[in-house]
């Protein structure tokens, strides 16, 4: 059985979503701190947790750095639609994804399912030498790129960035960390640069509509398998 650890001060919509989640077949476990939330994650050992950001003794950002220390559970942030600095906060942070409340259960479920199946492939990546992503194929080690079966010329920092968006496909990476993790510690605000080489990378990937390399605005990019339902 799946398990997830629920963490946010709201008594009600723990209540709720204890009730839903459970109904669908989870095992749940909740809590109101992110205290309590750090020691259930080691000894409930969850699959996924689910975090508000807005919590009374550590803020969520700060919970997903602390985590991050010791842990790669995926993370799906509960934040409220105006709090877009916070949701960037902790995406950089380490969290995997957020759902804007109030949410649907439907909603909610759909993002856990494809939270923990991307957490899955990322748990095996490191033995591949060949990623496929899905119309999309990076062979690693020959630098190589196919779509749909034919080559696709990159450069090397296109290839860089294509591969790294890769390697965490469905995960939303911000602009910070995409420029920190493929340019260097050194880059970091250079968001124009970096929509450039996006740019690139769809025309050479012919997705002109951001369907495989999909822009969350003001945030970052996230790489899809648009043959995968979510």
């Amino acid at each position: 059985m799946t398990k997830l650890l629920l963490i946010d001060d709201d008594r009600s919509l723990l209540r709720a979503l204890e009730i839903g989640l459970g109904a669908k077949g989870y095992e749940t476990a909740s809590c109101r701190t992110a205290a309590d939330g750090l020691v259930k994650a080691v000894h409930f050992a969850p699959d996924l947790i689910l975090l508000d950001l807005g919590l009374p003794d550590l803020n969520g950002i700060e919970f997903c750095r602390r985590l991050r220390s010791f842990s790669e559970l995926p993370i799906l942030v509960l934040s409220a639609a105006e709090d877009d600095n916070q949701k960037v906060g902790a995406l950089d942070a380490g969290a995997d994804d957020y759902v804007t409340k109030p949410f649907s259960m439907a909603e909610l479920e759909a993002r856990i399912r494809v939270a923990l199946r991307h957490a899955q492939r990322r748990s095996n990546i490191d033995e591949k030498t060949t990623l496929k992503v899905g119309t999309v194929s990076i062979d690693l080690e020959q630098r190589r790129v196919t779509n749909h079966g034919i080559d696709v010329e990159l450069t090397g920092r296109e290839f860089d960035l294509l591969s790294y968006l890769a390697k965490n496909a469905g995960k939303l990476y911000t602009h910070h960390q995409i420029l920190r993790d493929v340019w260097g510690r050194g880059y970091g605000g250079e968001t124009h640069y970096l929509r450039v080489y996006i740019n690139r990378l769809r025309k050479k990937l012919g997705d002109p509509d951001g369907r495989i390399i999909k822009t969350k605005p003001g945030i970052g990019y996230q790489l899809l398998d648009t043959t995968e339902e979510s």
